[in-house]
């Protein structure tokens, strides 16, 4: 069902966003930052009943949880990955690792979905897992190779045709040559500081010592900070190979953040889970900065992993400046 609604303006400010950014955007974001409407795609929508939702639930009354705390279905989402809540508290938004950006809404407050559909569809998207507001209602979108950014996503999900612009433009976030299948899922936070925190996934296990310098200076196997209009880049933290999950205390304002370390390394070893010190910029350096190339490639070589007590990678909590 093709249903169109007409985006209302919105301040000046905005549009100057998407002027202050590269030119060269596609035809469809280009129209969209100037608040028009496009008007080509229909919505998905998503079913909420049916066999699976049934299966679901089954499955869900088997859990074990402790006392005081329940759990039930509130949406089915496909492919469901980060998740959003504006500060409206309108409508949750979720990232995936495809092409989708859903919108889920629970009208009456039941605490059950009302509605499952697709988000701004007349938008091509490829790997729109990190998702996040700003304090101000921002929603920021960080895909495989490009951050864009909805003003008023909570007003104007209802339409096809979302307002929007470009915050680093396509093949501008890594470079376009660095592009891989393998941890090209971003997160992002907007910090205390009201800059916007994003992970950069490095896709080895051992990461080859010529592309070293080329990491390190945009924050590959790390965690960048930006401006929210885009400027300002620098690395916040190296040595990260790839975070899925991040955010900051509510009361001390420090960045914690998980970290998917070395594959192939047996079910046993948990992930890990860590925090810059408090007061860095751009000091903070995991374990993987931490180690020589050298140590790298012997503790990667197939007669150490498989010994019969193997290489477990370093956890560190927190490292100092």
């Amino acid at each position: 069902m093709l249903r169109i609604v007409t985006a209302a303006a919105i301040p000046a400010l905005f549009a100057g966003f998407a002027a202050a950014q590269n030119t060269d955007l596609p035809d469809t974001l280009e129209r969209l930052s100037r608040a028009e409407s496009v008007g080509t795609a229909d919505f998905e929508y998503v079913e909420q009943e049916g066999a699976f939702a049934d299966g679901i639930r089954e499955t869900l009354e088997r859990i074990t949880l402790p006392e005081g705390f329940s759990i039930e279905l509130y949406a089915i989402v496909p492919d469901a990955r980060h998740i959003a809540i504006g500060p409206q508290g309108i409508a949750a938004f979720v990232g995936t690792r495809k092409e989708d950006v859903w919108v889920v809404t629970d009208r009456n407050k039941d605490r059950v979905a009302d509605e499952v559909k697709s988000f701004a569809p007349s938008l091509e998207k490829s790997i729109p897992n990190g998702l996040c507001f700003s304090p101000d209602g921002f929603l920021y979108m960080v895909e495989q190779n490009r951050v864009i950014v909805f003003p008023a996503a909570e007003f104007f999900y209802e339409s096809p045709d979302v307002v929007a612009a470009a915050v680093v433009p396509q093949g501008e976030l890594i470079p376009a040559e660095e592009q891989s299948f393998n941890h090209s899922a971003r997160v992002c936070d907007v910090g205390p500081d009201g800059k916007l925190y994003i992970s950069l996934g490095q896709p080895h296990n051992v990461p080859p010592e010529d592309k070293a310098e080329l990491y390190n200076e945009q924050g590959i196997g790390g965690i960048i900070r930006i401006n929210q209009d885009g400027t300002g880049r620098e690395v916040f933290a190296r040595g990260i190979r790839n975070s899925v999950g991040q955010d900051f205390h509510p009361e001390t304002g420090e960045l914690w953040f998980t970290d998917n370390q070395v594959d192939g390394m047996g079910d046993d070893i948990p992930r890990s889970t860590g925090r810059p010190p408090r007061g860095s910029t751009s000091a903070f350096r995991g374990m993987a900065a931490a180690r020589s190339a050298r140590r790298n490639t012997r503790a990667a070589s197939p007669r150490r992993m498989s010994s019969s007590r193997p290489w477990r990678p370093r956890r560190t909590l927190r490292i100092s400046e």
